[in-house]
């Protein structure tokens, strides 16, 4: 599969609207009167509240060069609420971006992937005895997606890890929660000899299937658990009619392993970019 300009901008530009509906969640709910979405470049750059896990920009540059006048007025806002500037620009946005941001102050703060599988092909995986997958249908389920949800994203890799960029418990469970109220957005858990120990979700966009995170607690990891919760998301996604399932990981991470397994190519790579205000 090859990723062009063309590709790039529909898969981030589906980020977008999911970062956009998400935001505005946080402001229906009453939570936050501060909430923007600034639509830039291609792109758009959400505001949601202090620290707010999807706080950033994404998509800019991948019909032209940023557009440096809107780029200062989301700064001033930015800076006036003490938050640091987030933008995830693709390494196939217009050349002149990166120069720009990096002469605005910008520095790199790490990378992501972006990798993609077409579902023309039958994926074909036999799940192990004692392992089955289902949609999340009522409450007490939902509560269970949540909390491991938290605890896988909490525990990276099983030795006590966390992720680079610190949130309290109580943050991503508001934030996975607007997510579940979000249009597109199935919630899948994952069960080992009828405990629930792994989750994932999925979120349909025009034809574009987003594989929008998995996790499995750590003493069940290693069982197959996320192999099975890929197989049914991307059997789902075909069902309703999506050709496309795409998935972001970390550079060279046991996700991005496990997705490449299953058939999924590297399309293209997202720098991150921050912009504080020391």
């Amino acid at each position: 599969m090859f990723a062009d300009v063309a590709l790039a901008a529909r898969i981030d530009r589906a980020e977008s609207r999911l970062t956009s509906e998400a935001a505005e969640a946080v402001r229906d709910a009453g939570r936050q009167d501060k909430v923007r979405v600034v639509p830039i470049s291609g792109g758009t750059a959400v505001y949601a509240g202090p620290s707010f896990l999807l706080n950033k920009a994404i998509g800019l540059g991948l019909d032209g060069p940023v557009d440096l006048v809107v780029l200062k007025e989301i700064e001033s806002f930015w800076q006036e609420q003490v938050e640091l500037v987030r933008i995830e620009l693709s390494n196939l946005a217009h050349p002149a971006s990166a120069l720009a941001l990096t002469e605005r102050g910008y520095r790199l703060h790490g990378f992501e992937n972006v990798l993609g599988r077409s579902l023309e092909t039958p994926d074909g995986t036999e799940l192990r005895p004692g392992l089955t997958v289902g949609v999340v249908n009522d409450a007490r389920e939902a509560a269970r997606w949540i909390d491991i949800a938290v605890s896988s994203f909490l525990e990276l890799d099983g030795t006590g890890s966390a992720p680079d960029d610190a949130f309290a418990r109580q943050d991503l469970e508001r934030v996975l929660s607007d997510f579940a109220a979000l249009p597109g957005f199935i919630r899948y858990l994952g069960w080992i000899d009828g405990i629930p120990v792994g989750e994932a979700a999925l979120r349909i966009d025009q034809g574009l299937a987003q594989l929008c995170g998995a996790g499995t607690l750590p003493a069940y990891r290693g069982r197959g658990m996320q192999k099975a919760l890929l197989a049914r998301r991307l059997v789902d996604a075909k069902a309703v009619g999506c050709d496309l399932a795409v998935v972001t990981t970390a550079p060279g991470s046991r996700s991005q392993e496990n997705v490449m397994r299953r058939g999924f190519k590297l399309l293209y790579t997202r720098a991150v970019l921050i912009k504080s205000w020391d």
